[in-house]
Formats: C-alpha cells, structure tokens, sequence
C-alpha cells in the first residue's frame, strides 16, 4: 500500500504561502501612516481595504488623487510607505513622479500600483527608485506582504552597506 501524499490544493498552497508571508512580516517594523497616490476610487478603496484587512485600523491611510496633491501630503507629513499608482490623470506616470516625491525629502520606500505593468515595466519602475512594481490585478494581501518583505530587505540593504 502506498503512502505517498496527495499534492496540495491550490486553495491550500495559497493559504501556506499566506501563512508563511505573515509570520516573516510579524517580526517587521509596523506602519503607522501610509499614502495612497491613486486617482481611481475603486482602486483606492480596494488598496484600503486590504491595508486595512493586514494592518487594522490604527494605521493612518491617507489619498492623493494628483501628484500636486501627493507632494503636498508629503510635505505636511512623511508617510512611513507610498503606494503609488503607475499613471496618474492627465499625464504623470511614477517613472517622473518619483523624483519630485525625493525632492520632497521623502526618502521611504515606494511601491508601484500599475495597471500595465510588464517586466520592462518594472525594471524601469524600480531603476527609477520604486522597491517594487506590482499589477493591480494580482493586488492582494499576500502580493502586499511580499511587497513589505522587499521592502524590509532592500531597508537592511542600504543599512548594511552605510554601516
């Protein structure tokens, strides 16, 4: 008789990835303010949400609809984070936003939100000075905690080579 184990559900892979993610995070430094930089509400909303679902709700999740509104959030107070949407209305996208949020003495990690994104895309995204570009379609908390994992590491990056 066989013993062999029957491979697991994808359901179930998820949920141990899921799992996984969440105990690397709980040894992480918390959020406690974080921007938004998305002008489509239901974007926002669904971002918020998940934000909220992973963080509870003593975390300050503040929107930016414009870049003008963004620099202006910025200044009146660093964010600890910055989810970024890759194409802001009418015209702005994060590979020319990013500059104007570091001259505004943000120097956080920012995580991109693109609609199109492809490998390229990020690669561009993240030269430009993004920790990580993901696709909102595939925006989910443990897409998210993965984001905060690259986040944490690219943090002991730089501490490491300063120190």
């Amino acid at each position: 008789m066989s013993t062999s184990k029957s491979p697991m559900s994808p359901g179930g892979k998820h949920l141990d990835k899921k799992s996984a993610l969440a105990k690397a995070r709980a040894d992480l430094p918390k959020f406690k303010d974080i921007l938004i930089v998305e002008d489509d509400q239901l974007d926002a909303d669904r971002l918020r949400g998940t934000l909220r679902s992973m963080f509870g709700y003593d975390v300050i999740v503040r929107r930016a609809t414009t870049l003008g509104n963004a620099l202006d959030s910025v200044i009146e107070k660093k964010p600890d984070i910055i989810f970024l949407d890759d194409h802001l209305k009418p015209k702005d996208n994060a590979s020319e936003t990013i500059p104007f949020l570091r001259r505004c003495n943000y120097e956080g990690p920012i995580v991109i939100v693109s609609g199109l994104l492809n490998q390229r895309r990020a690669a561009e995204l993240v030269e430009a000075g993004a920790i990580v570009a993901i696709h909102k379609d595939k925006l989910d908390s443990s897409v998210i905690e993965e984001a905060i994992l690259s986040v944490h590491a690219a943090h002991q990056k730089l501490q490491a080579q300063a120190g």
